[in-house]
């Protein structure tokens, strides 16, 4: 399941979760199911910020010239 459909079912389970009309049961077993695609996500994102890099230029033959990507507090 690619990041997308993973963070629109984790939307999906807060949204019921939200509502409070289910079984402890049926509760128990959708938290894991986002705990499990939470932790997929935030896993894909950390790979995708090692891979992100800033342009910051090009060299004289034309190539660019990059740095890794730092988020700023």
């Amino acid at each position: 399941m690619d990041f997308e459909k993973k963070l629109g079912r984790l939307e999906q389970i807060v949204q019921k979760m939200e509502k409070g009309e289910l079984e402890l049961e049926e509760s128990l077993k959708l938290f894991e199911e986002g705990v499990k695609l939470s932790r997929d996500c935030h896993s894909q994102l950390n790979e995708a910020e090692v891979k992100v890099k800033k342009l910051i230029g090009f060299d004289a033959e034309g190539k660019p010239q990059t740095e890794n990507f730092e988020v700023e507090d």
